[in-house]
């Protein structure tokens, strides 16, 4: 029987076949021990395979993690938890294009080696969970034969260029921007100038400003179409954006440029890339993304050796030679009608219509959306769409940020036919861009770094909202929901209307999941506006709370007033006084439903937690400390939203000081108030000794103490500034309950640090 590598050999080009076949001889050197763990890390990540948690994969049916399925197959040597378990592959898939063939060898591989789903990622990315090293080799090869590959779809890379999905068919755009996405893509693709960047780095394409459909504002690099008139004709370009991102602490993008010719854009992305691997910081990964570079050098300086690293360039025909195709590129539709066919029930295909068709501007056609619950589409449903893209839309399918795919290109004649069959297979839900298409990060499912059930949260939310969907208010209805297993924002928390990220506090001695709640992000206008953090809710009570928003919402709200304002008129210290009842956990005697998270019967845990004899004691008093240090970080939003930048800073400045007194005086009772003395006991007790650190983030979080600290006598303000110091005083807060949890977890006794921040347990 032929191997994949020799069946395919005449599919896969000679190059990739080298590279998949270097990789496969690395896996083999790391069985051996001849390969340097650091090294061999960096090349599955390039090649993107990830570790994945899989103590709490635990699915809604009860089952739990694939490879107790096949434990002969599981690896007994090397110190990576990702040999000793199946992990996660990250597909890339630029701009989300997909055709019907990719679809079904897509869900070939999910049931072949993984557990059967492929999950849409808020990248346009293909995830694959539980899927063993071994194999990645095979299935690689299998999806290069498709024209799909899975290098530099994670690691210190550039990764997926996303683009608008609608690109090519949206009514609002300039021009349609997939041309220039799929040559970034291809030109960037290991190019050598990106090979030695601290950090990853993502690209977004969109076709016009006001719509989410790009959100250029969250990227390191971002491009939104525009034209200008020169001596009569038109040329095509880029209003440009540099240094945005969301992660733990958000940073918008900047104005790079309003018109960057399109003849340059490739060249731009080169030159900004060398700056970035020549600058940017390779020891500290919490500060390694290129907006910390853009903040470090500031923005004329880094525009200046950006302009003159242009100038360096070795010319490169790659640069212009797709230009000649984009200005004859067309979509155009790819198959004929498919005929009409009996719809199904006509008052669910109204409302269907309501949410997921989008008509194009090409006269007849429309874009419909298959709302994918979660982003989970099984093996058999994804042959399916296959089967109905062919016959309805051809090849013009795509993945979105949303976690959904579109079939692009559908006759109106078509629509009943395409959502009665959508219906058979359990895909032809309506709600698309709604309220109960709820946007999730895996979260404690398969994620190391996941603190509370992202996805279960988000479940239970989708089934609760879609049962009342038809009497919700319009209004309410054009919300959006997204969700983070942690501060990381892989969920985009600080975009969404209303927006949650995982967290834990210790009540009793127990571990309670909990949600921040994140209010003020803006999703259209590409992402226009980050939200804050208000509060920690028990995970249990989190319906509660969008059901009290959304009620208060539509009683109060003006005449056309959107949430965002709504909220801003109200201010956050009545939305917090709105929720503040169900901030509190009942003791466990008397709810035990608390101290377990969504669609998970086990009690929370993030590690082997107890509680010693005087743990009682400790952490009644850090706890009121560091409830004393919440109440600032959120005053200090308070004044931010008065416009007291000034003050907003300090009263930040002052919560991490008193969050850093609360663990110092568990060591030192004798501790004075002393600012410099709190920070100084902190540095030599919980920063020298690693104690505040986690596996993950390191001394990440403490770093925000001692560099404010640092900066008191420097320290200028401006109200860009000043949120981006709340949101880390609220990560600093988050990761002083976490440390307060190791300690009293070991009955008060200070532990080597082991838990990720937050307390995100370590498979």
């Amino acid at each position: 029987m032929l191997s994949w590598k020799e069946a395919l050999s005449d599919r896969v080009s000679p190059e990739l076949t080298r590279e998949i076949d270097i990789y496969e001889t690395q896996i083999e050197l790391k069985r051996q021990g001849k390969i340097d763990d650091k090294i061999f890390a960096e090349t599955r990540l390039r090649r993107g395979t990830y570790g994945q948690r899989y103590d709490n994969g635990q699915r809604d049916d009860g089952t739990g993690p694939k490879e107790l399925a096949f434990p002969d197959r599981v690896a007994t040597k090397g110190p990576e938890t990702l040999w000793h378990a199946p992990g996660m592959q990250r597909i890339k898939i630029p701009f989300g294009g997909l055709t019907a063939r990719q679809l079904e060898v897509l869900a070939d591989l999910a049931e072949e080696y993984s557990d059967a789903i492929c999950h849409v990622t808020t990248r346009q990315d293909i995830q694959l969970h539980f899927v063993h090293i071994e194999d990645t080799p095979d299935l690689m090869r299998r999806l290069a034969a498709e024209g799909i590959t899975t290098r530099e779809a994670c690691g210190n890379s550039i990764r997926n260029v996303t683009a608008c999905p609608l690109a090519g068919v949206c009514r609002d755009e300039t021009f349609d921007v997939i041309p220039y996405a799929k040559a970034a893509s291809r030109f960037l693709l290991g190019h050598p100038d990106c090979q030695d960047l601290g950090r990853k780095f993502k690209i977004a394409f969109s076709g016009c400003a006001e719509n989410p459909c790009g959100l250029v504002s969250m990227h390191d690099l971002g491009f939104i179409a525009r034209t200008r008139t020169i001596d009569g004709h038109e040329q095509r370009g880029f209003e440009t954006y540099v240094g945005g991102g969301l992660g733990a602490v958000p940073y918008q993008a900047k104005l790079y440029d309003e018109f960057i010719p399109d003849s340059e854009i490739l060249p731009l992305a080169q030159a900004i890339a060398r700056v970035f691997a020549r600058l940017g910081e390779k020891k500290n990964r919490a500060r390694a993304r290129m907006k910390f570079l853009l903040a470090k050098l500031g923005f004329e300086e880094f525009r200046r050796l950006v302009e003159e690293e242009r100038k360096v360039l070795r010319a490169d025909p790659a640069w212009t030679e797709f230009l000649a195709s984009t200005s004859r590129a067309e979509d155009a539709p790819l198959v004929d009608t498919a005929g009409n066919r009996e719809a199904g029930d006509p008052s669910r295909l109204e409302q269907w219509k309501r949410t997921n068709i989008y008509r194009q501007r090409q006269a007849g056609y429309v874009v419909a959306t298959v709302t994918l619950p979660l982003g989970d589409a099984t093996s058999w449903q994804m042959r399916k769409l296959a089967d109905l893209a062919r016959r309805y839309c051809g090849d013009s399918i795509r993945a979105t940020v949303d976690q959904n795919i579109l079939f692009r290109w559908v006759r109106d004649s078509d629509v009943p036919g395409l959502h009665a069959a959508l219906e058979e297979i359990g895909l032809g839900e309506p709600g698309a861009g709604s309220i109960v298409d709820i946007t999730a990060c895996p979260g404690t499912d398969t994620c190391k770094l996941g603190i509370a059930s992202s996805r279960g949260l988000a479940a239970e939310l989708q089934e609760r909202l879609v049962a009342r969907s038809m009497q919700l208010n319009q209004a309410v209805r054009d919300l959006h929901i997204k969700i983070s297993g942690c501060f990381n924002s892989c969920g985009q928390h600080h975009i969404a209307d209303l927006g949650f990220y995982g967290v834990s506090r210790n009540v009793g001695g127990r571990t309670v999941p909990h949600f921040q709640v994140v209010l003020g992000g803006r999703w259209d206008r590409n992402g226009g506006a980050y939200g804050l953090a208000i509060g920690a809710v028990p995970s249990k009570r989190i319906p509660d709370v969008v059901d009290r928003m959304t009620d208060r919402f539509v009683r109060e709200r003006s005449k056309e007033e959107s949430f965002q304002d709504f909220c801003a008129r109200i201010g956050k210290r009545e939305l917090k006084n709105l929720l503040s009842d169900l901030m509190e956990v009942p003791a466990y005697d008397q709810d035990t439903s608390f101290y377990s998270d969504w669609r998970d019967p086990r009690e929370f845990t993030l590690g082997d937690l107890g509680v010693g004899e005087c743990a009682g004691e400790v952490v009644s008093l850090v706890e009121f400390s560091l409830a004393e240090s919440e109440r600032r970080a959120f005053e200090a939003q308070l004044l931010l939203e008065a416009g007291e930048i000034e003050a907003a800073d300090h009263m930040a400045y002052s919560a991490m000081v008193e969050a850093a007194r609360a663990l110092v005086r568990v060591q030192n009772p004798n501790l004075r108030d002393d600012v410099e003395e709190v920070v100084r006991e902190f540095r030599t007790r919980f920063y020298d000794t690693e104690l505040f650190f986690d596996k993950y983030a390191g001394g990440r979080f403490a770093q925000f103490l001692l560099r404010r600290h640092e900066e008191t006598d420097e320290r200028y303000f401006n109200e860009e500034r000043v949120r981006q110091l709340i949101e880390e005083a609220s990560l600093f807060i988050e990761a002083a309950h976490a440390c307060d949890a190791r300690i009293a977890s070991r009955g008060g006794v200070s532990p080597a640090p082991s838990a990720a921040v937050g307390g995100a347990s370590v498979p």
